[in-house]
């Protein structure tokens, strides 16, 4: 079983988290609060979460597969950020630094696949 703890990738998409909660939920309008709020929060910690899960598994392809899960939810998130953005609900410097934050995460995360696919798993 692996630490989960040990990756950079868990330690930022942790991070993320408490941006996008601290930082991005706030600017967001009352009206949002439980629509694009509700997803983009969903996303966001499920970036971790995948990564914790994945990490108790005993072969590396069960790793792998929720490692593809937290791409996927990375993804979305950089789309729901995207949304934010151009419905005004954040302005261009947040848009900006979360969007990079999403971006080192989301080359984590496939640099992290790749090299457990190359061992031929």
């Amino acid at each position: 079983m692996r630490n989960y703890n040990n990756y950079t990738v868990w330690k930022q998409s942790h991070e993320l988290v408490q941006f996008i909660y601290n930082k991005i939920v706030p600017a967001f309008p009352q009206s949002e609060m439980y629509d694009l709020t509700r997803q983009l929060k969903r996303a966001a910690y499920s970036v971790p979460l995948n990564i914790v899960e994945g990490s108790g598994r005993n072969s590396e392809k069960d790793f792998v597969h929720f490692l593809d899960m937290s791409l996927g939810s990375i993804l979305e998130l950089e789309y729901c950020c995207h949304l934010a953005k151009d419905l005004n609900y954040i302005d261009a410097d947040l848009y900006i630094s979360v969007n990079r934050k999403v971006n080192d995460i989301k080359a984590m995360l496939i640099k992290l696949i790749k090299s457990i696919r190359e061992q031929k798993i």
